[in-house]
């Protein structure tokens, strides 16, 4: 009997096909009404009907149907339901879009804040190689020297930009060939140009990244005064000479070497006075204290070592051993602190009198190469790895970054920093492997200001 009815049923879907679509059709609407039905309604159609189906498959059929109806009312609550949830979450994401919005319309204002008081204002650019190291001359005139792996040393006038001598006696690059130079020197410097607009964004710089990192501004260091004598040689080391720095009243220099020593030395005869041995690996750095006859040497081994020379019978020795990684220079500050940098990416500010454990620790995202301290306000600044410098209180808060992008800025490592208070205009100096010099000129009371 079902497979008659399954035939009967094929061929007059065969014979009517039309009629058969409209009424599927109409069975999906009445399907999908939420209107209610009378409880025989079902029923009382199915039993009007002439069907050859026998009553307990109608039954079933019928109990099926409404089954299947309710879940379709079932189904339409839930999408208005989740039309609802829709909304809602539509709303918070809109809320959500304008607080990340305003966050970055502020970082923009900060931005631009820093930038009122970092100004990039001059640029040294020269060398033909990247630049180890800076530094600022302690006498009159004031010039800034710089030293690089281009075999040479320039000296440059701070206002003008202008390189005005170049040392050319060294075999190797800087100190590679395992000596230090001391040499004298006289400079005519140019007259200064005209004053920018103090209120100039380092935006309005001209486009310096299409420039070619060897070239000067006005005249080339071969068109400059060259001195290829040094006054006195120093030769006692056995490896690179990597720095070098003058003990309190001048007559006395120091020297850091790969070769793991740092050496005394008499500025007069040339004559090594003491050899400073102790450090397990090459020295990468060496600092006087300016006003005590105190060395502080740094090295490879993740330590820097304290010498004191203020009695000549005893030249004792103190290791510290607070970071992971190569010690890249450690300076003395005005006062009674230490700070160490390190290519464990960390900063750390020592007391003289209780060295034991460092009183503040800057953790940073680079590695820390040979930075610096103000004198007055003791303001340090950080040349990175990854191009940026920073600069931190000794507290360890960070008060700013210095700006940088593809128009302005070191475009590689930046090697060093110093600081020069005394000028008004460039107050800091950074170097690095871009073959360029950069003189920063920093707000200092706005900057303390927005601390």
């Amino acid at each position: 009997m079902p497979v008659e009815s399954g035939s009967s049923s094929s061929a007059s879907a065969a014979r009517h096909p039309k009629q058969k679509r409209k009424a599927h059709s109409l069975s999906i609407r009445r399907t999908n009404s939420t209107e209610e039905r009378p409880p025989g309604m079902h029923r009382d159609m199915l039993e009007g009907q002439d069907s050859k189906l026998p009553l307990s498959l109608r039954n079933n059929l019928l109990d099926l149907f409404g089954q299947i109806e309710r879940e379709f009312e079932n189904l339409y609550i839930e999408n208005l339901e989740s039309s609802h949830s829709t909304s809602q979450l539509s709303q918070k994401l809109k809320t959500t879009y304008k607080a990340s919005t305003s966050k970055i319309v502020s970082s923009f204002k900060a931005t631009t804040g820093s930038r009122a008081i970092c100004q990039l204002l001059k640029e040294y650019v020269g060398h033909r190689d990247g630049i180890w190291d800076l530094g600022i001359t302690r006498t009159q005139p004031v010039v800034l020297g710089t030293a690089s792996a281009d075999h040479s040393a320039l000296l440059w006038s701070i206002e003008t930009g202008k390189c005005v001598l170049r040392y050319a006696g060294h075999a190797g690059s800087a100190s590679g060939d395992q000596t230090a130079h001391i040499w004298r020197y006289m400079v005519q410097l140019p007259a200064p140009p005209p004053q920018p607009d103090a209120t100039a964004s380092c935006d309005d710089d001209p486009d310096l990244s299409d420039r070619e990192d060897g070239d000067l501004d006005g005249e080339g260091p071969g068109e400059v005064p060259t001195i290829r004598v040094a006054t006195a040689t120093l030769k006692s080391h056995q490896g690179v000479v990597i720095a070098a720095d003058w003990l309190v009243g001048g007559r006395q220099v120091v020297t850091a070497s790969w070769d793991r020593a740092a050496n005394l030395y008499e500025v007069e005869t040339s004559e090594l006075v003491h050899t400073l041995t102790g450090h397990d690996q090459e020295l990468t750095h060496c600092c006087t204290h300016p006003s005590q006859r105190l060395v502080v040497t740094s090295s490879r081994d993740t330590t820097f070592r304290l010498w004191d020379f203020r009695d000549p019978s005893i030249h004792s020795v103190n290791v510290f051993q607070g970071h992971t990684d190569t010690v890249t220079s450690a300076v003395f500050t005005v006062g009674d602190n230490v700070v160490s940098g390190s290519d464990d990416r960390t900063v750390k500010v020592w007391d003289l009198k209780n060295m034991r454990s460092p009183i503040a620790t800057i953790r940073t995202d680079s590695a820390v190469n040979r930075l610096s301290v103000s004198t007055n306000q003791r303001i340090i600044a950080l040349p990175h790895d990854n191009r940026q410098v920073r600069l931190f209180d000794m507290n360890g808060v960070r008060l700013a970054r210095l700006p940088r992008s593809n128009r302005m800025g070191h475009r590689r490592m930046v090697c060093c920093s110093a600081w020069n208070e005394e000028n008004q205009s460039c107050n800091l100096f950074t170097c690095g492997f871009d073959r360029q010099a950069i003189g920063w000129n920093i707000n200092i009371p706005a900057l303390l200001q927005e601390k």
